[in-house]
């Protein structure tokens, strides 16, 4: 079993909790954390308590008041020395980040730990926290003569902020909330998704290593659903941030409710890719088969609904099962792999199942659909599905593999119709030569995101989405007021 740790925390591959600044023994000992390619055991992470996440809960809420009140540029220079100790070790944390999830090797250092070092960056940037306000005349009334007024917003933490993080990126995702979190004066409790815990405790090495004070940030995990359940109903949390599905979503937010606490969530995703018969297929075909690609399509802002124009339709599917064709599926290690596996042989099983059902809804299975003969690892192959209606599961309810489902569409108002026509609104797309429409089809469309032509994102604009796709908006600016208090102070001009 391999050693995780290079800085003597475990021993034989076992994890420890990370709590107020120490390496604490779990209470309900250890839980063996699969790599999804070879099957065999990553080590053995740890198995928090109740009563342990409660005390990191309340080693947060002790560390926050010096925290909060470290000045701003003092935050960002741990931010920014912790990006730097990631990048010491790249290649051992990609190597790392590779076995508990089941990336290949290009997305597990680019998009995993390269967007983790990233975002640390960003939010080592220090921002302005207080706005002024135009002078306003308060009219006389109850609290006297009416007077010129100034008033000032200024930025506060909330305070205690747990993170509850997914498994299908075990570094951008974590990153992208501890970092604007700790750089606005919060401190965390971090939930990691049990199936890929380790690289979140690489990363809390790293702060500390840093000089984040202890209790700054707290580590916590399990198997088991207690653990996040404690990370949420705990008196301490002030906030949720929650990547993950719809279901545990609802769970989280009704917890939350009773507390009045605030939540950041990022849910589900069924993303349409409005086609029209004007468009580049070539870049469309391209763009919505990084659907099949990208890590084995276990992403929520994937376009698995593809609504194409009657005029291209058959050429866009069969382009598109040619391209899902060539797609090489395999071990993740090995050069020119590009689908490798999903996360567990559960999930595998999960995804089968939605292939098996769309067969007896009437989809036609175009490409895929079959269990790749590799001997060992929880592989899918791509799956292609078409001539799909609206009412069908498969194109209702989200799959999270790479199974993309095709519907056509007579004009623009059947477009949009068919897009919005969805539980969910994360990221839609459109392609069409039409620019102007294009742009007027995006307005149309009830989701957090729109790509116009592409699949690429901007690290900047705001993301969450509409309906069961969450609630709130992160990344750039937006993540340093997610996980903010907007606070009025108002005096006489």
């Amino acid at each position: 079993m391999p050693r995780i740790v290079r800085g003597g925390q475990v021993t034989d591959g076992q994890q420890r909790l990370f709590i107020g600044g120490s390496w604490v023994e779990p209470d309900h000992g250890f839980y063996e954390v699969i790599d999804p390619a070879t099957e065999g055991v990553v080590g053995l992470a740890p198995e928090a308590s109740r009563d342990q996440v409660h005390a990191a809960a309340a080693a947060a809420r002790e560390a926050f008041e010096a925290w909060s009140r470290t000045p701003a540029e003092e935050r960002a220079a741990v931010l920014d020395r912790a990006a730097d100790i990631i990048q010491r070790h790249f290649v051992p944390y990609a190597e790392l980040a590779q076995a508990e999830s089941g990336a290949t090797t290009g997305t597990a250092r680019g998009m995993q730990v390269g967007v983790g070092v990233a975002r640390f960056r960003r939010y080592a940037k220090v921002e302005p926290v207080e706005q002024p306000l135009p002078p306003q005349i308060n009219e006389a009334g109850p609290f006297g003569r009416a007077a010129v007024m100034g008033a000032l917003a200024v930025r506060q933490p909330v305070g205690v902020v747990t993170c509850i993080t997914s498994y299908n990126n075990p570094w951008a995702n974590p990153a992208g909330k501890i970092a604007p979190a700790l750089a606005m004066g919060n401190t965390v409790v971090v939930k990691p998704a049990p199936q890929d815990p380790f690289s979140v405790y690489r990363m809390a090495e790293a702060l500390e290593a840093a000089g984040a004070p202890p209790g700054v940030v707290n580590v916590v995990t399990g198997s088991r659903p207690e653990v996040g359940e404690a990370a949420v109903d705990c008196a301490d949390v002030d906030m949720v941030s929650f990547t993950g599905s719809t279901a545990v979503g609802q769970r989280i937010a009704e917890a939350c409710g009773r507390g009045m606490k605030r939540q950041l969530m990022e849910l589900g995703g069924k993303g349409a890719a409005v086609v029209f018969d004007d468009a580049d297929l070539e870049s469309a075909v391209s763009g919505i088969g990084t659907t099949f690609s990208f890590y084995s399509g276990q992403i929520c802002t994937a376009p698995t609904r593809v609504l194409v124009q009657r005029g291209v339709h058959d050429r866009l599917v069969t382009q598109l099962a040619a391209y899902a064709g060539h797609l090489k599926v395999g071990d993740p290690r090995e050069q020119g792999t590009v689908v490798g596996p999903v996360i567990s042989s559960a999930h595998r099983d999960r995804i089968e199942s939605y292939i098996e059902l769309g067969r007896k809804e009437g989809a036609r299975v175009v490409t895929g659909g079959e269990r790749p003969t590799l001997e060992r690892g929880f592989y899918v192959a791509p799956t292609l599905l078409a001539d799909c209606t609206p009412d069908m599961r498969v194109v209702r309810e989200e799959i999270f593999g790479p199974v993309v489902v095709v519907l056509p569409f007579e004009d623009e108002e059947e477009a949009v119709a068919l897009a919005n026509d969805s539980d969910y609104g994360l990221i839609d797309y459109v392609w069409s030569g039409d620019v102007a429409r294009a742009f007027r089809v995006a307005r149309r469309l009830r989701a957090g995101g729109v790509g116009v032509n592409t699949v690429g994102r901007n690290m900047e604009a705001p993301f969450g989405g509409f309906k069961k796709s969450g609630v709130g908006r992160d990344v750039g600016s937006y993540a340093l007021h997610a996980y903010s208090e907007v606070q009025a102070i108002v005096w006489p001009g």
